[in-house]
């Protein structure tokens, strides 16, 4: 016996809705939780900025000065095989005379950049540094290494600080409950440089004693943030 097509759609339609009134009955109660959590991680890494800023009448004059000043520089960083080093930014530009119209000298920047795991060997070094060069920041802060591993632990605190709120949530209104979606993000902020002071030659020759470096340690934190549904019934 055929039926007609109004009555199978009719049929199809009816079948739909119920089912689509059941899952919202079945729908739970949708709430938004964040849960944060930190770890201190050593500042085991050191970065350092040296710099050299000379004058002069020409450019030429200017740049056989600096160059020489930078590679006994390096010179004096190969004992120290512990520490990276590389150039940094070198600037060149002219100074004018009161009208502002005539350049009366040049002046020219160049800067060394130095990282490494062994505090000792970059305090002796920066301390040798000094009779050349100024430094210009110092900077401590965690390895890769030592941040991935104080954000894992705070990420697994953190999530265990979600589950328990959830928990107290639920229990709050005697149901069970569910994870629905959860967001994990790094919040810690980067360690403040240290600026140095410009010194004289005269009060760097003094200072050639070891940098005094304290590393001390740096807040990982994260965030974590989702849903979680408790069933109605």
């Amino acid at each position: 016996m055929k039926h007609p097509f109004w009555l199978l759609l009719a049929a199809t339609l009816s079948v739909a809705q119920a089912a689509d009134h059941t899952a919202v009955e079945r729908a739970g109660i949708v709430v938004d939780l964040n849960a944060e959590a930190s770890r201190l991680a050593p500042n085991d890494l050191a970065r350092a900025q040296a710099y050299i800023e000379m004058g002069d009448a020409t450019p030429s004059a200017l740049a056989k000065k600096v160059n020489a000043v930078m590679q006994s520089a390096i010179a004096t960083t190969k004992p120290y095989p512990s520490v990276k080093v590389r150039s940094g930014n070198t600037s060149t530009y002219p100074v004018y005379g009161k009208n502002g119209r005539s350049i009366e000298s040049w002046r020219m920047r160049s800067e060394l950049l130095l990282e490494s795991k062994d505090q000792a060997a970059i305090s002796e070094l920066l301390g040798k540094l000094q009779s050349q060069l100024a430094v210009g920041q110092l900077t401590l802060e965690p390895s890769e290494e030592a941040s991935r591993q104080a954000e894992n632990d705070a990420i697994a605190d953190g999530i265990a600080a979600f589950n328990a709120r959830a928990k107290i949530v639920a229990e709050s209104l005697g149901k069970s409950w569910r994870i629905l979606h959860m967001n994990v993000n790094h919040t810690g902020g980067m360690p403040t440089p240290r600026p140095m002071m410009m010194r004289s030659k005269a009060v760097m020759a003094e200072a050639m004693a070891d940098m005094p470096v304290e590393a001390g340690e740096s807040r990982v934190a994260v965030s974590i943030s989702g849903q979680i549904e408790i069933e109605r019934r």
